[in-house]
C-alpha cells in the first residue's frame, strides 16, 4: 500500500512540476523573442528544460523541449523560414526542441551517479547543442536553396554558423553553464521534496 501511495506520489510531483516549469518556458520564450541577436531571438528556455529533464526524466524533458516549440511557432520567432517551407519550419522547430529536452535527460542520467554537478554540467552543455545542431541539420534539409541564395558568394555552412547561430548560441551556452550551480542547488532542493520525502510521510503515518 505504502508503495502505490509512494508512486501516486511521484506521479503528482512530476507532473506538478512539468507544468510549473511548462509556464516558466511560455513565458520566458515570450520574453526573449523581444531579445534578438542578429536575426532570431536568444533562447533563455533551455534552462528550465535542463531542470526538468533532471529532476522528472526523459518524458519531462521531451514534452518540455516540444512546449518551447510550440511556443517558438505562435510566437512568430520563425516567421522567416514559414514563408519559405512552413512543413519543414514545423518539423525543425519541434523537433529540435524534442531532442533537446530527451537529449539533455539522457546526459544527466548518464553521469548523475557519479556526480550530480557534473550530471547538470553536461546536460546544461547538450541541450544549447543539440538544439542548435538539429536547426541547422533542418536548415541543410528545407531551406538549402534560399539560404544559398542569401549567401551569394560566401559559403553557405560559414553563412548558417555567422547569420543563424552566432552569438546566439554562444550566449545560451555560456548561460546554462554559469548557471549551473544554480541548477544543481535547484535540483538538490526538489530531489529532497521528492519521493524520499513521501516515503517518510508515509512511514509516520503507519
Amino acid at each position: 500500500m505504502s508503495r502505490i501511495v509512494s508512486n501516486d506520489h511521484t506521479r503528482i510531483r512530476t507532473l506538478t512540476g512539468t507544468a510549473m516549469l511548462t509556464a516558466i518556458i511560455i513565458v520566458l520564450q515570450l520574453i526573449g523573442s523581444y531579445i534578438k541577436f542578429g536575426q532570431f531571438s536568444i533562447s533563455l528556455v533551455l534552462i528550465p528544460i535542463v531542470l526538468g529533464a533532471a529532476l522528472f526524466g526523459v518524458a519531462s524533458g521531451t514534452w518540455l523541449g516540444l512546449a518551447f516549440g510550440i511556443v517558438v511557432l505562435i510566437s512568430g520567432d520563425a516567421a522567416l523560414f514559414m514563408t519559405i517551407n512552413p512543413i519543414g519550419t514545423v518539423i525543425t522547430v519541434l523537433l529540435k526542441g524534442v531532442l533537446a529536452g530527451a537529449a539533455s535527460a539522457a546526459a544527466y542520467r548518464l553521469v548523475e551517479k557519479k556526480s550530480r554537478f557534473a550530471a547538470v554540467l553536461l546536460a546544461s552543455f547538450v541541450c544549447p547543442v543539440v538544439n542548435t545542431g538539429v536547426f541547422l541539420l533542418g536548415c541543410l534539409v528545407f531551406f538549402m536553396d534560399a539560404i544559398r541564395d542569401l549567401a551569394g558568394d560566401s559559403n553557405v555552412l560559414v553563412y548558417m554558423i555567422v547569420s543563424f547561430v552566432g552569438i546566439n548560441f554562444v550566449i545560451e551556452l555560456v548561460i546554462n553553464l554559469v548557471l549551473n550551480p544554480a541548477m544543481v542547488r535547484l535540483i538538490e532542493i526538489g530531489r529532497r521534496m521528492g519521493p524520499e520525502k513521501g516515503r517518510k510521510s508515509n512511514e509516520s503515518a503507519s
